[in-house]
């Protein structure tokens, strides 16, 4: 779906694809859907430059809960599937360093 939403940066892409498939997500209706392509739009304006939106960009993730402060603000809990003897995560890490690509961000051009 990002790629209807014509974002380029692989940020916002990155953004799209985990929200989507989030937890919150699974109860979605359309108005919260139309919610994540605006904030993907923003994002992705973010990515290129545009700072200014970075904190339209919290409030907007925070009401879906975002962060673990967020989810017991909003009083979200979801249940994990543990295998037994799992010893970590069961999730692919994504193939671009986050904390890289802002650095690179920051400091590309300032």
């Amino acid at each position: 779906m990002a790629k209807g939403l014509g974002v380029t940066t692989p940020g916002a892409k990155r953004f799209w694809k985990t929200w989507s498939e989030s937890p919150q997500s699974a109860d979605w209706l359309e108005t919260d859907w139309a919610e994540l392509e605006i904030t993907t739009l923003l994002v992705d304006q973010l990515y290129k430059g545009d700072y200014k939106l970075a904190g339209e960009i919290r409030q907007r993730v925070a009401k879906w809960g975002a962060t673990n402060e967020d989810r017991a603000r909003l009083r979200m809990s979801f249940k994990k599937d543990s295998e037994e003897g799992s010893d970590g995560p069961t999730e692919t890490p994504p193939e671009v360093d986050m904390d890289e690509e802002l650095y690179k961000l920051l400091n590309d051009g300032s």
